[in-house]
């Protein structure tokens, strides 16, 4: 077998694969492609854990890791996931504030109003496509109005995104639409963070610019527009794709295993828990990228420096060696978490927040529509660099 992060198969259905990765291969080596990959739970957890040897400064897709003028290209332009400690550590202090338990339960009613207001919408229909119609579009109108983004942008935030992470088969690098997207969205986050240092408001934009950190050098200053523009893009995009998936990946894979969806229904309670279930079973993001900078040995086999490294969560998460049955979608599974939102210091800001949407998301489909029915076999798949999931699920009410 081969583990190709470019083929229909992992796009699509890549469980296979990682069986045999984590069963034959656990320290992969792709000659094609030049990188290295780690599938097992405990391997993956180790190398999100090991930032000494193991750098996100040289980007965390493979397109990216297999530049070498990438990293020095986005030296003043990093984005925090692209970040080694120390200045990681110092960035990141600004963004949790933001993101605490206290700040995340004030926008429970934010969320409720945004997802009842989609559904509201569907109200009437019929049939629906519960990714189209509602998981694609409203986690981008949650997150956008926590940053400071004007509600009518949002969406065009949304698609310049999707446009930047679409990849076709076979092709490692982003589409002409994809690097139209990218430097569009780019230029949009530039100018309205000059725009809120301009004219603040009460929103996260507004405090970030004029929010202090310490350099390297030991100077205290404003963080940069750049700065402010590359968070805002960070948090917009990777918490509407995250969102996105989860929810779409759910509805799918309950319309796979009803016995599942009906202890939901009897106890929506279970929302919680299920969240996790679906995120391990299914995760949004199937591997996160580093670059190895010295030699760590594996199983008896050398990750040699100067090598992209992939970090294949979505394997992790179906590893034997750490679940029991890990093939079962049980919503009350009990274990170790699942590491969708990664590990370590790159642990995804937002994930308390996804959780949140997530939950209310499953609940309040399931509320109006106990009886909703999944077209199987009218599902289509994503074909995206890092994330996975459904572009579209079809229903019937």
């Amino acid at each position: 077998m081969r583990f190709d992060p470019y083929s229909t198969e992992f796009f699509e259905n890549p469980w296979d694969v990682y069986r045999w990765l984590r069963d034959e291969s656990p320290v992969y080596f792709d000659e094609e492609l030049g990188f290295y990959a780690v599938s097992r739970y405990e391997d993956c957890v180790e190398v999100h854990r090991d930032v000494a040897t193991y750098t996100s400064t040289r980007g965390v897709s493979l397109d990216q890791l297999r530049s070498k003028d990438y990293g020095r290209a986005m030296v003043d332009n990093a984005s925090i996931i692209m970040l080694d400690p120390p200045m990681h550590d110092r960035l990141r202090k600004l963004v949790n504030r933001a993101f605490t338990p206290r700040r995340i339960a004030e926008w429970e009613p934010l969320v409720q109003r945004v997802v009842n207001g989609f559904l509201d919408d569907l109200g009437g229909a019929g049939s629906f496509d519960a990714v189209e119609d509602f998981a694609a579009p409203f986690p981008i109108e949650v997150i956008c109005e926590i940053v400071g983004v004007p509600a009518g942008d949002r969406q065009q935030i949304r698609h310049w995104t999707d446009g930047m992470l679409e990849r076709e088969v076979g092709n490692p690098f982003p589409t002409r639409k994809g690097i139209e997207g990218a430097i569009a969205l780019g230029a949009y986050m530039d100018q309205l963070a000059a725009d809120k240092r301009a004219h603040p408001t009460d929103d996260m934009i507004s405090h970030l610019v004029q929010a202090e950190v310490e350099r390297e050098d030991g100077t205290v200053e404003r963080l940069t527009d750049v700065e402010v523009a590359r968070f805002v893009l960070l948090l917009a995009a990777a918490g509407a794709e995250t969102v996105t998936k989860l929810v779409g990946n759910a509805v799918m894979t309950f319309g796979e295993h009803p016995d599942e969806l009906a202890k939901l229904k009897a106890d929506p309670s279970l929302a919680g828990s299920a969240v996790e279930e679906v995120l391990r079973y299914k995760a949004p993001s199937q591997y996160q990228g580093r670059f190895s900078v010295q030699d760590r040995e594996f199983h008896g086999q050398t990750i040699p420096a100067g090598f992209p490294v992939l970090v294949i969560t979505g394997a992790a998460n179906r590893d034997e060696r750490a679940y029991d049955d890990p093939d079962r979608f049980d919503i009350e599974r009990t274990g170790p978490l699942g590491i969708a939102f990664g590990h370590g210091i790159h642990y995804c800001i937002g994930a308390h927040l996804a959780r949140l949407e997530g939950k209310t998301a499953f609940n309040e489909l399931y509320r109006r529509w106990p009886n909703l029915e999944v077209d199987l076999d009218g599902i289509k798949y994503v074909h995206m660099a890092n994330v996975a999931g459904p572009s579209s699920v079809p229903v019937a009410v």
